[in-house]
């Protein structure tokens, strides 16, 4: 996070942007429109994530109009929702830190519900979307997603998809400093978090551009649940797996048995052979789980950074560019790019500062 500066505004809005051109003015207008009452003072960074539309230029053309408060960090490629956020997080300079999505299916007018629980002596507010616009399939998957972070974490709540959130700045600082590189941020931050609460918010319908979140994604994400925070998927396939080899043998002891009474059959030989191929069904998807937790070792054992950074468009040129963070441990520099432009910053675990 943010070390230069020697003053810190009360408010940092971090907002990844991928392909939402049509949103991004609308979206802005909102914010400023949300936080003007409230007498804090507040930057607004949007994380660029490899935007393929106007995303780039709408955001450089808001930094024009208000320079004082927007700063832009532009990432070399898409890596991914949480990625930009953390690439928001490592240059937040807020004593508190909200997120929020780029679609407006968040409105940023709820920001204001946040802040008033935060101000409590919260150390995370989440939002909960009671009345969700999105189709049945995602529901679903979010309730799913639920579910699973609530037993990872051990903190019970009911909208661990919404990323309409508020973080006090060393529940970032503690997360910008963890050294994995995939992450669910809203179960990570409850993972450090004593204090966590939830405030119901509205929900809108997409009105442009589509959701980037795919099926595959989804199950992406479910998996990194699963194998992120904790073993119990591993300690189930242990005991299911001790199971299966008890009634295993309960049921060769019963053939055998039958064989005694009975002689010889060849009835039930299709049914066996179901039995079998569903046992092998088991067996195929446990290998594939403990192969996420390799899959996992093997990410983190290569210490490649969560995101590349292009370069950072502050209101001030003399800033472009500049790495900035709390923690020199996890910080690093990519080599330049060819050709014209600031040199491309490497933020991530196992990224060792020079020097």
């Amino acid at each position: 996070m943010s070390d230069a500066p020697v003053h810190r505004p009360d408010l940092s809005v971090v907002v990844p942007v991928y392909n939402e051109e049509e949103n991004l003015r609308d979206l802005h207008r909102r914010i400023g429109a949300a936080l003007a009452g409230l007498g804090r003072s507040y930057e607004l960074l949007y994380v660029d994530d490899g935007s393929r539309d106007g995303s780039l230029r709408v955001l450089e053309a808001i930094q024009a109009e208000d320079p004082g408060r927007v700063r832009i960090i532009e990432l070399l490629r898409n890596f991914g929702q949480h990625a930009a956020v953390f690439a928001g997080f490592s240059h937040a300079r807020g004593e508190v830190i909200v997120t929020l999505d780029a679609d407006l299916q968040n409105p940023p007018e709820e920001i204001p519900t946040l802040l008033r629980k935060i101000d409590e002596g919260y150390d995370v507010v989440g939002g909960y979307r009671k009345e969700r616009e999105d189709s049945w399939f995602r529901r679903a998957a979010s309730r799913v997603v639920n579910r699973l972070t609530a037993r990872a974490t051990g903190v019970v709540m009911r909208d661990y998809g919404c990323m309409l959130r508020a973080y006090r700045r060393p529940i970032v600082e503690a997360m910008v400093n963890t050294s994995e590189i995939a992450t669910f941020i809203p179960a990570l931050a409850n993972t450090f978090a004593r204090d966590v609460a939830e405030v119901e918010v509205a929900h809108a319908p997409r009105m442009r551009g589509q959701s980037k979140y795919s099926i595959r994604r989804l199950l992406r994400l479910n998996f990194d649940l699963m194998t992120g925070f904790s073993t119990l998927p591993l300690q189930f396939i242990s005991w299911f797996g001790a199971l299966l080899a008890i009634v295993g043998f309960g049921f060769g002891m019963f053939l055998f048995i039958r064989r005694l009474i009975h002689g010889p059959e060849v009835e039930g030989v299709f049914t066996l052979f179901a039995i079998l191929f569903a046992f092998l069904g088991v067996q195929l998807f446990c290998l594939g789980l403990m192969g996420e937790y390799v899959g996992r070792i093997y990410s983190e054992v290569r210490h490649r950074p969560r995101f590349l950074i292009r370069r950072v468009r502050e209101a001030r040129e003399a800033r472009m560019g500049r790495t900035l963070r709390d923690a020199p441990s996890i910080r690093g520099d990519a080599p330049p790019p060819p050709g014209d432009g600031p040199p491309l910053r490497g933020e991530g675990p196992g990224r060792r500062a020079s020097g």
